[in-house]
């Protein structure tokens, strides 16, 4: 006999609904509110130094009669500032190569050599930020007797002095990429070939590491064009002091010159974020 075969219904599988994905951080209205409120926050000030500088005695009235005789140089009456502007600038360049010099190949050392010696680097290195700028000015008084005796009483001698000052904002910017690279491997794997130790340190490490040299020197520059009280507490010439003399007999100038030193230092962290950007892209194309 042959059995009827029975037909079973076929049930349709279930549809695995995937669970919606969980979005960490505000959403597009919230963080637009956001960008918002920071975007009022830096450029209203930027905003009111602009429209400070451009006032004229009639009011409403406006020129560039004092910017053009800010970058004329048919006057002296700014050689002070320009001055000022060039031993900062002078001091910028020095203070990170010193920081550099000093700091990058101690950070290097310390991770591959001495890792239990780690914390006690970053609290070294952290500490400048929690002594106030007076208190370091009068510890550092007995010592700039003697640096200058040795080097002289020019300006680019706050270098030293400063190299303390951004130690704090250059360490985080270089152990933040320290953090991100794999420098044991990185250095065993030179070192198996055959490569010495300034070969591995200058053609393997330091390349690895350029995001976070490049941020240090940034923020050393910007800690360096803005720094007053060190600069004014030993006599010393810089941006800042030379700023607060013009400005009891010019403001407008001194506005004008702290407005450029403000972009000067966005500009060239956006310069530096960018050359980071294009060079991650590369590395991952």
């Amino acid at each position: 006999m042959s059995r009827a075969v029975e037909s079973r219904p076929v049930r349709p599988r279930p549809v695995r609904r995937r669970a919606p994905e969980l979005r960490l951080g505000p959403g597009p209205v919230v963080r637009a509110v956001i960008w918002t409120l920071l975007g009022l926050f830096f450029l209203v000030p930027l905003f009111s130094m602009v429209e400070f500088t451009l006032r004229t005695a009639k009011p409403g009235v406006y020129n560039l009669d004092r910017w053009v005789a800010v970058f004329s140089g048919e006057t002296t009456r700014y050689d002070r500032v320009y001055q000022g502007l060039g031993n900062s600038l002078v001091l910028a360049v020095v203070t990170v190569a010193i920081v550099l010099l000093v700091l990058l190949p101690t950070i290097v050392l310390v991770e591959l050599r001495f890792p239990k010696l780690r914390r006690l680097l970053e609290g070294i290195c952290l500490l400048p930020i929690m002594i106030p700028a007076i208190v370091m000015v009068v510890g550092l008084a007995p010592t700039y007797a003697v640096v200058t005796e040795v080097f002289g009483s020019g300006a680019w001698t706050l270098a030293f002095a400063y190299g303390i000052t951004v130690l704090p904002y250059a360490y985080r910017a270089i152990q933040s990429n320290v953090a991100a690279v794999d420098m044991i491997t990185l250095s065993e794997a030179a070192r198996s070939l055959g490569a010495g130790w300034w070969t591995v340190f200058w053609r393997v490490l330091v390349p690895n590491l350029r995001r976070g040299i490049l941020a240090a020197s940034a923020l050393s520059v910007a800690v360096v064009l803005g720094e007053f009280t060190i600069a004014s507490l030993l006599s010393r010439v810089n941006l800042q002091t030379s700023l607060l003399l013009v400005s009891q007999s010019d403001p407008f100038v001194a506005v004008i010159f702290a407005l450029l030193a403000l972009v000067f230092a966005f500009v060239l962290l956006v310069v530096v974020d960018r050359l980071v950007s294009v060079r991650r892209r590369t590395a991952k194309g």
